[in-house]
């Protein structure tokens, strides 16, 4: 396949107690009683405590069993893909960078819950579409909002509802990948203090950068409008797929 120089057009493509002894026999009937009473009571608070440690053992924590995993590599500066340029130009706070905001964010079970909360419901949400069936062109990047789009459509409109769930803007970049089958690709990479995650349309995992099977490209600066080469690799063909 030819690689054409970073910069060039890309198309997106788009988870019991024991009986009571009693000395006589009249005393049985009201021991018998008793011993079912007290034997209920403590299976009562043996189950309650039992539930309770269940509870909180049960409680969803992905980031416990998700490893530390290393950032992605990353290189010199890079060149936005064209149609990212001519979203800023419609929409500059796309682009904006606030470098008071943190750069990665502190993964814990509730920003995991809200990741992959956003991430599924926008992947049963869109229908995925190309660029040309969709706008008449190779490639455009926006929001969905009528329902349609391709995968960095899908990207944008989960980053939109991150921020409106307090999350910092300058942690999720817009990432260009090439896929498990060789194409372009965008993802959303979120930075964090246990490594690069991503979120993409073509499944409801989320995972780390590294276990993706993609081969990064090139993502979104957190420093300024620019953007970062990563792992030193040429952008891909351009292609029209989802």
């Amino acid at each position: 396949m030819p690689q054409p120089q970073d910069g060039e057009a890309i198309v997106m493509r788009h988870t019991g107690l024991h009986d009571i002894g009693t000395g006589s026999i009249r005393t049985i009937p009201l021991a018998v009683p008793l011993a079912g009473r007290l034997a209920k009571a403590v299976q009562l608070a043996l189950a309650g405590s039992i539930l309770m440690l269940g509870g909180a053992s049960a409680e969803p924590d992905a980031v416990a069993s998700l490893p530390d995993v290393p950032v992605i590599e990353e290189g010199g500066g890079a060149k936005p893909v064209a149609a990212w340029t001519a979203l800023c130009a419609r929409l500059p706070a796309e682009c904006a960078v606030d470098t008071s905001q943190p750069a990665t964010i502190a993964l814990n079970p509730a920003i995991w819950r809200t990741l992959s909360s956003v991430n599924r419901r926008v992947n049963a949400r869109i229908r995925p579409i190309t660029d040309i069936a969709h706008w008449g062109v190779v490639d455009r990047w926006d929001y969905p909002d009528d329902g349609f789009g391709d995968c960095e459509d899908f990207q944008l409109l989960k980053r939109k509802m991150l921020i409106e769930r307090g999350l910092p803007r300058r942690a999720l970049r817009m990432t260009v990948v090439i896929d498990d089958i060789g194409e372009g690709h965008a993802v959303l990479m979120v930075r964090t203090d246990r490594g690069d995650l991503i979120l993409d349309n073509k499944t409801n995992a989320i995972l780390p950068g590294l276990r993706t099977g993609y081969t990064f490209v090139k993502r979104e600066g957190q420093d300024g409008m620019a953007w970062v080469a990563l792992n030193g690799v040429a952008s891909p063909v351009t292609t029209a797929n989802r």
